[in-house]
């Protein structure tokens, strides 16, 4: 009769003591490193320009100019279109939406504005003048709502002597 030997199986045994203790070691290690690595960025978006365009010249490059004494509207290219004084002790938001919903109904493709901020100017009226040129309440459907008229605002810095200029409709008689 013959015997059977049993073979004796053993199972090996995985040893990731060392895995482990890499693992303890570079898991924190690579935590804080992505805590101080944050990258920091702001995206530019040119008025009128989608990602990756070339500036080109455009026939109306509107420009707010916001100072103390009051607010002028002007074309860079062709001059001053309106001055607005300072009425009371805040500036005219009305003349200003007035104004620029007329310079829309001109250009309605024009969605850039260039905002020359005086220094002595305070950040409440510049975030107001930024709301005004960006939209007006305009009832549609017997609903209020926001209609656009140039939400693509840069800012300029204005010169620190910078004054109000004489309006235009005291010259010529001419307006928008």
């Amino acid at each position: 009769m013959r015997r059977r030997h049993r073979r004796l199986t053993t199972e090996a045994e995985l040893d990731i003591t060392a895995f482990m203790n890499l693992m303890i070691v570079l898991v924190p290690v690579l935590l804080l490193g992505m805590v101080f690595s944050q990258v920091r960025m702001i995206e530019l978006n040119f008025p009128g320009m989608e990602a990756g365009d070339v500036p080109a010249a455009e026939d109306l490059r509107l420009v707010v100019t916001v100072i103390p004494t009051g607010l002028e509207i002007a074309d860079s290219e062709h001059g001053l279109i309106e001055v607005l004084p300072i009425s009371g002790e805040a500036q005219n938001y009305h003349g200003l939406r007035s104004v620029l919903q007329q310079i829309k109904r001109h250009v309605p493709d024009k969605t850039d504005v260039i905002l020359e901020v005086g220094p002595s100017v305070d950040y409440q009226t510049l975030v107001s003048v930024m709301d005004t040129v960006r939209s007006y309440p305009a009832v549609v459907a017997t609903s209020v709502v926001e209609a656009e008229l140039f939400p693509d605002v840069s800012l300029m810095d204005a010169a620190e002597n910078r004054v109000l200029a004489q309006s235009p409709n005291a010259e010529d008689g001419e307006g928008v």
